[in-house]
């Protein structure tokens, strides 16, 4: 079952999926309600937490304790443009935190929180993983989890971290443009071999928040990714909106109502337009909106034509078209080179964005893929590479860095103090190597140097310890390892401080003299891994390089490992072990309120039941039914009806907030008076079938018997004391059956039956394994006749003969066709 635990999630902003390698294949996993699609929905009520398709069901109604649209805030400050603009079309309050960052205010068990939106999202991943977990019956920890192409450092560490306090080992964030191209390229059989040209594809995701469009070339066995152009804030949910203002406009001149006013109406508005969307996207002719009671009880209507929607978003469709045209631009492709266009994501189906595809590729739009769950299927796929549990077939996966990043320290006796170590659409994973000449503790700090679509293009600090000048007071040659990892964040991996000594010395002490060092140079790159080489299989040319440096310069060289600091974005892990074990905690609050609840409806259901069959009419039911007041005494029926109605008055009113196990009490002692009711109901229906049931076995038994009688050829295998066996059985048997019958007809239906149908079938039982053994008897095989007995042996060939007697005579020949033990199971 360790096979079944590699998953893969597509963590959308409004809907996300699980999917799963397993079988041979890749499949999504269908959630608690049958759907593929689990809704990005986080909500609180008074006693515990509503998780997924629950929580959406129920928005409208509580609209201020209910979460969706988080995973925009994964990683952001509060006084970030972006963050307002999102927080204006979100229901629901939020506050600044002391560090900056945003705080989500809910209402649970009684008191108001703030969480972060790590948090949020991860209580959201505990639902994936509790119906991964349900799904596949078994323990779920390592995934793969898709991010955004355009998320930043700070965006993918929120996300790691929201992982972590989920309980969750993430082997790798995905952008979701190389998760669909691997869903794509990987089960292609007809890909060109390495030396040939390689297949170019275009995939564009447009889906409910953002669109994303990538360039990449396919070869046998491998993918690369050339290219990346995003618009972080155009997605359906943008002409959801358009379409939703528009609406509210001629409600507001037809119908005196403003949608805005309202949060509630606006959601239902939002939802309802939503669905037009869809329907505008099959049908070109004018179409209808109709919404009942919308505001004070006022229907609301309206209708539109595809054309006008198009007009309307029309500066949204030229923002599409731009992004597609910056793609083809930097992947420098030209447009016979490209093999294919792939589309996937809701908003690919708009007829419009369809046509700009074509417009720009000059190729229609192709949907090999699925586009709702390719991304998902991509990180399956990923999630069973990484893992040793599965095997799966190879594929070298080679991404692309989105922003360019430079580093910056401190100058050094001329150094240049700042260099764009990866460049726009560099190899990922990958390592670089800085060499620095220093006597000190220094800094590098990273940034973006791009266009990124957050306000504060800082990274990070990493502050390199324990650097000491040569013996001679030199400056010492540090070595510094910078990568950017599976999941696209920088970190710098390693620091090594290297000093030469001369081959005929041993390791000197530092405070021994040291030849001089060269003078304080530039920070020269060197590259760790080939373009393209897989991180989990990295070659070390940094010992090769080291190698050949001691060999050209005749000198051993000591290195020392440097204690790196690292200031990041991100929790530490003191924090994300406190927020686990508070998850923890509400995990199990909502599993106690969960097993209450469930206790209470089913004392709740139980009360209905009795009381429904105590109430029906006696002899009512068409298929001659006994009903259940029929087996209980009058006074008791009345005093167990009364007790049913303060039961249920007590459930609604002073016992609606109970304990558990309260609940379980009362429905154990109403069931000591219910059940042996119901008892003594399905006795009285299934006692005929059981006694039917016998008497079918004894006279199956009685058939064998009369056939021996009757001299059959079938049955004259047996012998007589055997069959007198089987006759004293039958006979004590119905003498039993007998018995039991009068006892039980006379028994009266409120009380306990005589004879239950247990007894009659483990009876039953006995029977049968008296009497089959002996009607089971095999019959014996004649022995083969032999055409030459055996020279010289009479004895022999005497008794051959005898044994050949019985076959000889025709009438003691075994019919071809019958089997007298499978004949004569009584059962």
């Amino acid at each position: 079952m360790a096979a079944m635990s590699v998953i893969g999630i597509d963590f959308g902003n409004q809907s996300s999926y699980v999917a799963v390698a397993r079988a041979g294949g890749i499949e999504t996993i269908a959630n608690d309600y049958s759907l593929r699609a689990t809704p990005s929905c986080v909500a609180f009520s008074e006693k515990s937490r509503i998780l997924g398709v629950a929580a959406k069901n129920q928005q409208i109604t509580n609209l201020d304790n209910t979460f969706s649209g988080f995973k925009r805030l994964l990683g952001r400050k509060y006084n970030d443009p972006a963050v307002q603009a999102e927080l204006r079309e979100l229901p629901f309050k939020t506050v600044q935190q002391k560090n900056g960052g945003i705080g989500i205010k809910a209402n649970f068990q009684g008191e108001t929180h703030v969480f972060s939106p790590e948090q949020i999202t991860a209580m959201f991943f505990t639902k994936l993983k509790d119906t991964s977990e349900i799904a596949l019956k078994t323990k779920v920890n390592d995934c793969v989890i898709s991010v955004p192409s355009f998320f930043t450092d700070a965006e993918r560490r929120a996300l790691l971290d929201a992982a972590a306090i989920a309980g969750l080992n993430v082997l790798r964030l995905m952008n979701e443009t190389t998760a669909t191209a691997l869903a794509y390229g990987i089960y292609k059989e007809d890909l060109p071999a390495p030396e040939e040209k390689p297949r170019n594809v275009i995939f564009v995701d447009c889906g409910y928040s953002s669109l994303q469009v990538s360039a990449c070339a396919f070869h046998k066995g491998k993918l690369k990714m050339l290219a990346s152009a995003s618009d972080p804030n155009l997605g359906g949910r943008d002409i959801d909106l358009i379409l939703a203002e528009e609406f509210n406009k001629n409600f507001q001149q037809k119908f005196k109502v403003d949608a805005r006013s309202n949060p509630r109406a606006f959601l239902r508005l939002m939802n309802e337009v939503e669905k037009f969307k869809k329907q505008m996207s099959a049908n070109s002719t004018k179409l209808s909106l109709f919404i009942d009671c919308f505001i004070d009880d006022k229907d609301v209507s309206g209708e539109m034509k595809r054309a006008d929607m198009e007009a309307l978003c029309s500066h949204l469709l030229q923002r599409v078209e731009k992004t597609l045209k910056q793609c083809l631009e930097e992947s420098k492709l030209k447009l016979d080179e490209i093999y294919s266009v792939e589309i996937i994501g809701g908003s690919t189906r708009i007829p419009a964005i369809k046509q700009l595809i074509s417009n720009v590729f000059n190729k229609t739009a192709s949907t090999t893929l699925n586009q709702d769950e390719a991304v998902a299927r991509g990180c399956a796929l990923q999630c069973a590479m990484l893992s040793p549990a599965v095997r799966v077939r190879e594929f070298s996966v080679t991404d692309i860095q989105n922003y360019p990043i430079k580093l910056v320290w401190d100058a050094n006796m001329g150094e240049n103090g700042e260099m764009e170590v990866f460049s726009l659409h560099h190899a990922v994973p990958f390592s670089k190597m800085l060499t620095f000449y220093r006597k000190e503790p220094f800094s590098i700090k990273a940034y973006y140097s791009g266009q990124i679509p957050y306000p504060d293009p800082y990274i990070g600090q990493f502050v390199v310890k324990d650097v000491k000048p040569t013996s001679s007071g030199d400056s010492a040659k540090v070595k510094v390892k910078v990568r950017v990892n599976l999941h696209g964040i920088l970190t710098v991996t390693s620091a090594k401080r290297e000093v030469p000594v001369e081959n005929d010395q041993q390791p000197m002490d530092e405070t021994a003299p040291a030849p001089a060092q060269p003078e304080p140079m530039e920070a020269s790159p060197k590259q760790d891994a080939p373009p393209g080489a897989d991180a989990t299989h990295e070659n070390n040319p940094e010992e090769e390089q080291e190698k050949k440096e001691e060999k050209k310069s005749g000198k051993k060289i000591t290195i020392t490992e440097l204690p790196i600091e690292s200031f990041t974005n991100g929790l530490s892990l003191v924090d994300i072990n406190n927020l686990l074990e508070l998850e923890c905690k509400m995990i199990a609050s909502d599993k106690q309120e969960k097993e209450r609840v469930d206790t209470r409806n089913a004392l709740e259901e139980y009360i209905y039941e009795l009381r429904g069959e105590l109430n029906n009419e006696p002899c009512n039911d068409p298929n001659g039914r006994l009903s259940l007041c029929q087996f209980v005494k009058e006074a008791d029926h009345k005093s167990l009806i009364k007790q049913l109605d303060d039961l249920e008055t007590w459930l609604y009113e002073d016992g609606d907030e109970c304990s558990r196990q309260i609940y379980a009490e009362k429905l154990s002692s109403l069931k000591n008076i219910g059940e042996p009711i119901k008892m003594r109901q399905q006795e009285r229906e299934q006692r005929p079938i059981a006694f039917n049931e016998f008497v079918a076995s004894i006279q199956q038994a009685i058939g064998v018997v009369e056939q021996f009688r009757a001299g059959s050829k079938l049955y004259n295998h047996l012998v007589e004391a055997d069959v007198a066996k089987v006759e004293q059985s039958i006979n004590s048997a119905r003498k039993w059956v007998e018995d039991k019958l009068a006892e039980s007809s006379s028994c009266p239906l409120i009380e306990n039956p005589a004879i239950t149908v247990a007894q009659i079938r483990q009876e039953r039982l006995n029977f049968e394994q008296e009497v089959s053994p002996i009607l089971k008897k095999a019959k014996r095989k004649p022995a083969p006749a032999s055409d030459s007995p055996a020279p010289n042996d009479n004895n022999s060939n005497g008794q051959q003969q005898q044994q050949q007697q019985p076959s000889a005579d025709g009438d003691q020949k075994q019919p071809a066709d019958h089997n007298s033990g499978e004949k004569m199971d009584v059962e």
